[in-house]
């Protein structure tokens, strides 16, 4: 049950594309504007609405947590909650991310390679650019993913609110993130190849 859990949170987590960025464009301070755009698109964007009424639907197709119910007030609270600590994680991922100059949006690879596109997805599920074109730990997104996690417990039902439960969201939060890195690198990939890439 955990497993098919896992599986169907990260392609949930995939529809939640937030803007991607050029290779030329990583290592380039984002303005204002831009962030809150990232923030506005990865929190209520078509896509990550999408997502969250798909995880609403599941949860009550499952009745979990029990506490909700299998109905449409059920339904209502889990895509509240839901949407809820969502928000929390994006805009803890902006606002630590604007202090430290993390970069939050993905970086197509130059690399042809498969394994190369896979690593470079993976990459930048943990990692994130700054405003040298370096690349560092994403510290903006490892507070915002816990961070909400954990915070939630506060408005969520006691089946949930453990810290049990929260990490395993948190790990849940990384494996979608990186699913939709993948898709974000092979499916919504630019039509031209960048000539260079602004690090190796």
């Amino acid at each position: 049950m955990f497993r098919q859990s896992l599986i169907i949170v990260s392609l949930l987590s995939s529809l939640m594309l937030p803007p991607f960025a050029r290779a030329e464009e990583a290592g380039q301070p984002l303005s204002t504007a831009i962030r809150v755009r990232w923030f506005a698109k990865a929190t209520v964007g078509p896509g990550s609405l999408s997502a969250g009424l798909v995880s609403a639907g599941w949860g009550t197709a499952r009745n979990r947590p029990r506490e909700y119910g299998p109905h449409w007030e059920g339904f209502g609270k889990r895509y509240g909650t839901w949407l809820s600590t969502n928000a929390a994680s994006n805009a803890l991922e902006a606002g630590l991310g604007a202090a430290w100059g993390e970069d939050p949006r993905y970086v197509h690879s130059v690399d042809n390679r498969f394994w190369n596109r896979i690593g470079h997805a993976g990459r930048l599920t943990f990692m994130a650019y700054r405003a040298n074109g370096t690349m560092a730990p994403a510290y903006a997104r490892y507070s915002g993913m816990a961070g909400s996690n954990f915070l939630s417990n506060t408005w969520r039902v006691r089946s949930e609110n453990t810290v049990g439960s929260a990490l395993t969201r948190t790990a849940l939060g990384f494996a979608g993130k990186f699913a939709a890195n993948v898709f974000e690198e092979f499916f919504k990939r630019s039509k031209k190849p960048q000539e260079s890439a602004p690090h190796p």
